[in-house]
């Protein structure tokens, strides 16, 4: 029977036949510890079934038999760590569909943590980020029903909704009371890859997720700054990924190649050694070894998180801003069958070109630039980072906490992307700019 799966790399919420099946042949011998193992097994899944059962026939009301089993599994899957989860087949038709960079909603990218439903980032130029939703908002309520108790699928299915239609969620945002934001659902047809010039010598490149379409995106966005901007008078790109949440995994690896002329990209290693995996550039540098400085923040995420190690990683580029979230594991689309929905489950982590491991770290800048934050918002713009997440995998005793997120709307405040664009051009260095490591070279 075929395996039907493919792999992501997702954070916080996707929005959202064939049998997954993996055969395991044990010879299994008396009073082995393998008999054993089994026995337990056998012993908790038929008390399972006994609770199950007195569930069904003794409960003061005719319980949902479909729910209470899709509850059990969420609760196994929760277990495990935060990005493990069920879905059922409308959560996994409308995360295909996500996948593919269109989908119906607000524009917001959220996750669980604590309980509560929290704002990873809205998403450029959609209903959430035009009302004013922003990273680190703590959604209470959804037309005025809290949240607490809801699972993070249950919360993102009542914020979908027909288009043109109102949702109202309550927000609350460090030291202030709960402000309502009526906000109108929309088509989100998500441009992952927007792109103009700085001046007339740099190429800026912001990637706002990793969809399907990401890499042609970058690809036609690059091919048009080659053919306008002169190769004598090109200083080089700005690639812009603060406050991406992740996505694709072969999404990251096309972009993280297109600055690569060969070698390592990332690699991904599961339970056992022979599942580990290395993933090499393939495409050649379409860049042609321009410079590159590529912005990541708090907000950077994942799919992000594996351009940033391994272009930092080869050299390649100087990376700028504030640490990244540290989410460094891969989940993999399981389908359960017709109309049976999907697992997404934890299957490896994955590590940088030396070997690096991300997660509950994340990636430290070669270049720390600080936002100059408005005072409303002091203390509201950082994320606290992978780290933070309850259940999340462990890795070791290094782990570090989120950082600032915050990028201003108006560009001309936009101290790291001044910061950036002062490294291309042979400029000092930006005041209030620091360090954090023996920087990386930016190729001439």
């Amino acid at each position: 029977m075929m395996r039907n799966k493919f792999s992501l790399v997702l954070f916080g919420a996707a929005i959202g036949a064939g049998t997954a099946t993996i055969a395991t042949q044990t010879r299994l011998l008396s009073g082995s510890p393998a008999t054993a193992a089994v026995s337990d097994t056998y012993r908790n899944l038929n008390l399972f079934g006994d609770v199950f059962e007195k569930i069904r026939s003794d409960y003061v009301e005719k319980p949902n038999e479909g729910k209470l089993v899709e509850a059990a599994i969420n609760g196994m899957l929760t277990s495990l760590d935060p990005h493990s989860s069920y879905m059922d087949t409308k959560s996994f038709r409308d995360m295909q569909v996500q996948t593919r960079g269109e989908f119906g909603g607000l524009g917001i990218e959220v996750t669980q943590e604590d309980g509560a439903i929290k704002v990873v980032t809205p998403i450029d130029d959609t209903p959430a980020s035009k009302a004013g939703i922003m990273s680190g908002d703590i959604i209470s309520a959804i037309d005025g029903e809290a949240v607490q108790g809801m699972t993070l699928n249950q919360a993102v299915e009542k914020m979908r909704g027909p288009v043109n239609s109102t949702v109202k969620l309550s927000i609350v945002r460090a030291g202030k009371d709960a402000q309502e934001f009526p906000i109108t659902r929309a088509t989100i047809t998500i441009r992952s890859v927007r792109s103009q010039m700085e001046g007339d010598d740099v190429g800026y490149i912001r990637i706002t997720q990793f969809s399907e379409q990401t890499y042609d995106g970058l690809k036609a966005a690059m091919t048009k700054f080659n053919a306008e901007i002169p190769a004598d008078k090109f200083k080089g790109y700005v690639i812009d990924l603060r406050n991406n949440p992740g996505g694709l995994l072969d999404q990251s690896i096309s972009v993280s190649s297109a600055f690569l002329e060969r070698g390592e990209v990332v690699s991904t290693r599961g339970r056992n050694a022979e599942e580990t995996q290395r993933y090499n550039a393939k495409l050649g540098d379409l860049s042609k070894g321009k410079p590159v400085v590529v912005l990541i923040n708090g907000g950077s995420a994942s799919a992000s998180e594996i351009v940033a190690g391994a272009l930092q990683d080869h050299k390649r580029a100087t990376i700028l801003g504030t640490r990244s979230f540290g989410k460094g594991s891969v989940q993999t689309i399981i389908p359960l069958g017709q109309n049976n929905g999907a697992l997404r489950l934890t299957t490896a982590r994955y590590y940088t070109p030396s070997g690096r491991s991300i997660q509950a770290k994340g990636i430290d800048p070669d270049v720390q630039v600080l936002q100059d934050v408005p005072d409303e918002l002091k203390g509201k713009d950082e994320t606290k980072g992978e780290s933070a997440l309850k259940g999340h995998l462990k890795n070791g005793e290094e782990e570090k906490g989120g950082s600032q997120a915050y990028v201003p709307a108006d560009r001309s405040k936009d101290k790291q992307l001044a910061a950036a664009l002062d490294i291309l051009r042979g400029s000092k260095k930006a005041a209030n700019t620091t360090d954090s490591k023996e920087p990386a070279k930016v190729p001439n």
